[in-house]
Order: C-alpha cells, then sequence, then structure tokens
C-alpha cells in the first residue's frame, strides 16, 4: 500500500476544493454558500471564495444565490476514463463480451464504499441507467461490489461493515449485517457473485474478479439481465461460462 504523503507536502486549497465540488450530488445539485459550507465543514467566507473561484474557472453557474456544477466538471472525470489503463483495455473485450450474450456488460471499481462503473457496453438492452462509465452506487447490494468486498483482506472487509449503514432501496436489498457476511463469504467461496433485484428491481446480476498480472484483485466484471427475461439459475448457466472465459483474457492483459 502506498505511504501516506506527509502533511506538508499536501495543498490544502486543492483538498479543499475538491471537498466544494463533492458536496453536490443527484439529490442536492444545488446548494447555496450556507449550505456548501455546512456539508464541506468550511466557513462561510471560505466556501463562498471557492465556489466563486470554480464558477470563474468555468466548473460552476451561480444563478439566484445558489451554484451548481457545469458540463465543465466532465473533464475530471474523463481524463481517468482517457487515460486509466483499465477502461481502456476492458472496454473493447466487453463490447465482445456483452454482443456475444445480448447482455449488457460493465466493470466497476470500489472507491471507499461505492462502486464506481469505469467501462460498460449495453448491446441494445436497455437495463439500467447505473450501468454507464461514472455512474457510483453502493458496493454492498450490487454484484460487481460484494465480488469487491470478498476480494478484501478480512480485516478490510469487517471495517466495511462495521461502518455499513444498509438501506432498503428495493423490497430484496439485503440489509441485515449478517446476511451481507453470509453473501460476501458465498462470493468468496465461489468465485462469483449473484445480485437479484437488490439495486434495482428487474435488474439481475453476476460478477467475477478482475486481476491485474501480480494477482491482486483491480476491478469486478458483471453481466446485467433483465429477471422478466431470465432467472437467477438461467443467468448462472448461460452467462457465468462466457464471463469467465472473458475474465481469464482480461485478467492476461492486466
Amino acid at each position: 500500500m502506498d505511504q501516506e504523503p506527509a502533511k506538508r507536502d499536501m495543498v490544502a486549497g486543492l483538498d479543499k476544493g475538491l471537498q466544494v465540488i463533492e458536496a453536490f450530488d443527484q439529490e442536492r445539485s444545488r446548494l447555496t454558500i450556507a449550505e456548501v459550507a455546512e456539508r464541506t465543514g468550511l466557513t462561510r467566507a471560505a466556501a463562498r471564495r471557492y465556489l466563486l473561484t470554480l464558477t470563474a474557472l468555468g466548473y460552476m453557474r451561480h444563478e439566484n444565490k445558489q451554484f451548481t456544477l457545469t458540463p465543465k466538471i466532465l473533464r475530471l472525470g474523463q481524463s481517468y476514463l482517457h487515460s486509466a489503463r483499465l477502461p481502456r483495455i476492458a472496454q473493447p473485450l466487453l463490447y465482445r463480451l456483452a454482443y456475444a450474450l445480448g447482455e449488457a456488460a460493465s466493470v466497476g471499481v470500489l472507491d471507499h464504499d461505492d462502486l464506481v462503473c469505469v467501462a460498460a457496453v449495453s448491446a441494445g438492452q436497455l437495463i439500467s441507467a447505473t450501468l454507464q462509465p461514472g455512474t457510483r452506487v453502493p458496493a454492498y447490494c450490487t454484484a460487481n461490489g460484494r465480488m469487491l468486498l470478498a476480494s478484501l483482506p478480512p480485516e478490510a472487509s469487517d471495517r466495511f461493515l462495521a461502518r455499513a449503514a444498509p438501506e432498503p432501496i428495493t423490497s430484496h436489498t439485503i440489509v441485515d449485517r449478517a446476511r451481507l457476511v453470509e453473501e460476501i463469504a458465498r462470493a468468496r467461496e465461489r468465485g462469483y457473485a449473484v445480485v437479484d433485484q437488490e439495486l434495482e428491481l428487474g435488474l439481475r446480476t453476476i460478477a467475477v474478479p478482475v486481476r491485474n498480472f501480480r494477482g491482486d484483485v483491480v476491478a469486478a466484471m458483471n453481466i446485467s439481465v433483465h429477471a422478466g427475461r431470465m432467472s437467477v439459475a438461467q443467468m448462472i448457466e448461460r452467462c457465468l461460462p462466457a464471463l469467465i472465459q472473458y475474465q481469464v483474457e482480461l485478467n492476461a492483459l492486466l
């Protein structure tokens, strides 16, 4: 694991500016200075300066005392998607996998307690809006996320479960910690994870880990199907062999 940088090497202004950007999300797309200050722990004067700076740089828009992010903010995410090795290698392979099965496929990575999609192909199936590069969803109720949690060292997985606050996103979402422990252990034992409509009704997914040349799990790859077209048993029988085939190919490229 990389060593934490010394405090003297940290740029506090950049840290706080990124906190201001991260204060905006799907539920809070418009924020006032006071709201940004509250969400970031900054003073109102400091929040105002950061917001005005980001506005001057084109990353924010200011109207009626409220600030919103502009499309320019997407450049930050695109810099990762265009420069990182994993999305560039995974995308063409996902295309082949998705069209071979006629189902949606994606690759995701853990970011703290969330699963972030870094590459995806729909294969003409409009299954879920979450299957798009850049989308962020809770790790505990997704197949990719659960597979990655199963691949963590036991102490890291325990820390996640200790701080997790699972919410019933659908009527199928597993929120009981004991059951989550069982599901994560089952994924670790089997080498694949299955999630049945826990993130969205009608969405079933199956995922396998993706490893680099050192054998470290760096991502997870899944196939998503509509529950009305395929049962869990059918998904395992039909999709898992192809998923494992492309898993081996992607592992070899990393």
